[in-house]
């Protein structure tokens, strides 16, 4: 019971709410509905695969904020900007996959109390007609370690009817922190008087209300994005999701992309009645079949450049409704770093120079630094470095040099010199080295050392010998004068 707490106020997204109820299952068997059962491990033949799980229609409780003002006006902060108030979005019947591990689930019962001006506003919304995008992702929020952010405001349709009474609409706006964005479109009651119908005003709003104090609404239309922001290399492709369903009664009147960068727009695609327009067709496409079968808005974007970075923007249109998605598009193209000389040969009054170029990133902040480590001693920063100017190439990508000079006057030998890159581009930074050669250990000088000290040992050794060899000779002489 109290696994299966935990999961259903991480479902709402909220704390300390136990009369709330819906999507009530334990973690620990909820993974296996979007991953699927693990391979049985006994040795036997091949068998034919596990067929598709069916679906099965469940009620996903979320907590929200309601944003607007009711009747009376006392959601409304001073300055005139909207306060926000606790509500909850029930999405009644939402399909989900079952592989068999959704007995646990419960169905949502709402509050015993009758609600006041203090209650959240509960929002029943009905989703037989529409589907439920991501519904998995909401329904194991808790399990998979995701936030929901929901926030619920008044919507004004764009053909909206005349007169005191009208159909209330609300737009349900859910983000999730994997970057997936949802707008659902929700009819409600019709706004009459208590007298004319008996019905029961909701205290806050002033709209009729079920006899459990919630508000029955039917999801109209809905839209959403997996990605909010993405980001991409220099010369990819790739897809901004667009994804949108209407209600059986409704149909599509537009679509359009427009992208949006540094306070300037352009129009890069739109439908509308049949008609189709591109600023770019090698560049950008939309598969008009998939968006008049299955919702499928999607835009593919061709060879990634520079220029393309920006906020995206998907509009889908019915006569009635209007709801767009923003998706940032981000180039990130990581630095190439080349060091030379690789091998420094340790010289007696004389200055060598590292030169570290750092070519072919975008966007432009790039961090280097230097280090020095010696055998004996840890690896020190080092602040002597200089730097050229930044360079744009045609592609827009970045280039730098960084240089750090040696002097063998503060100089030790061996040691290693590292040039550090961090980027944006880069998951970790890219180090490269340098080594300083000790004297003993350069090329040239010490063969040439070697060399002598071998011609000195020679000659040494032929004068002991010759001396020892005269020796006998000399002392001999005096005895033949004897």
């Amino acid at each position: 019971m109290a696994g299966g707490l935990r999961l259903l106020r991480g479902a709402l997204g909220v704390r300390g709410a136990p009369h709330l109820g819906g999507a009530l299952a334990l973690c620990g068997v909820l993974p296996l509905l979007l991953r699927g059962a693990a391979p049985a491990l006994a040795a036997g033949p091949a068998q034919a695969p596990t067929p598709a799980p069916p679906f099965r229609r469940v009620d996903i409780a979320l907590s929200c904020s309601y944003l607007g003002e009711d009747a009376g006006g006392s959601l409304r902060a001073s300055g005139g900007s909207s306060s926000k108030h606790p509500a909850t979005l029930v999405l009644r019947g939402v399909s989900v996959r079952d592989d068999g591990n959704l007995d646990d689930v419960t169905e949502y019962k709402a509050p015993q109390k009758k609600p006041d001006s203090y209650s959240p506003v509960v929002f029943e919304a009905s989703a037989q007609s529409i589907s439920i995008p991501h519904a998995e992702s909401l329904l194991h929020t808790d399990c998979d370690g995701e936030e929901v952010n929901c926030e619920i405001s008044p919507y004004s349709p764009q053909q909206a009817g005349e007169g005191p009474c009208q159909t209330s609409w609300f737009i349900a706006t859910l983000r999730l922190s994997s970057g997936i964005s949802i707008a659902l479109v929700l009819r409600g009651p019709h706004c009459s008087s208590q007298e004319e119908h008996r019905a029961t005003l909701h205290p806050k709003l002033r709209i009729p209300m079920s006899e459990e104090g919630t508000l029955l609404t039917t999801v109209e239309f809905q839209s959403s994005s997996r990605n909010t922001s993405l980001r991409t290399h220099l010369g990819s492709s790739v897809t901004l999701d667009c994804h949108f369903a209407l209600a059986p009664s409704s149909t599509l009147s537009s679509l359009e992309w427009r992208r949006q960068h540094r306070g300037s727009g352009r129009r890069l695609f739109w439908y509308e009645l049949g008609s189709i327009g591109s600023a770019a067709p090698s560049k950008v496409h939309v598969d008009v079949a998939e968006l008049l079968g299955s919702g499928d808005a999607s835009l593919s974007l061709q060879e990634v450049s520079v220029g393309d970075e920006g906020t995206y923007i998907c509009l889908v249109s019915t006569p009635l409704h209007k709801a767009q998605h923003n998706i940032h598009l981000q180039v990130a193209e990581p630095p190439r770093v080349h060091l030379i000389p690789e091998v420094v040969s340790f010289e007696r009054g004389v200055t060598t120079t590292l030169t570290c170029n750092i070519a072919g990133y975008y966007p432009l902040d790039v961090s280097v630094s230097w280090t020095k480590k010696t055998p004996k001693k840890a690896k020190i920063p080092l602040s002597n470095a200089r730097f050229s100017s930044h360079r744009q190439s045609r592609d827009g990508t970045y280039s730098i040099t960084s240089y750090l000079s040696i002097s063998s006057a503060t100089a030790q030998a061996p040691a290693t010199y590292s040039c550090h890159v961090s980027h944006l581009a880069l998951e970790k930074p890219i180090s490269v080295s340098a080594h300083l050669k000790a004297p003993e250990q350069t090329g040239s000088e010490g063969l040439l050392g070697s060399f002598i000290a071998t011609i000195i040992f020679i000659v040494v050794l032929f004068i002991v010998l010759g001396r020892r060899a005269a020796k006998p000779e000399s002392e001999q002489l005096p005895k033949a004068s004897e």
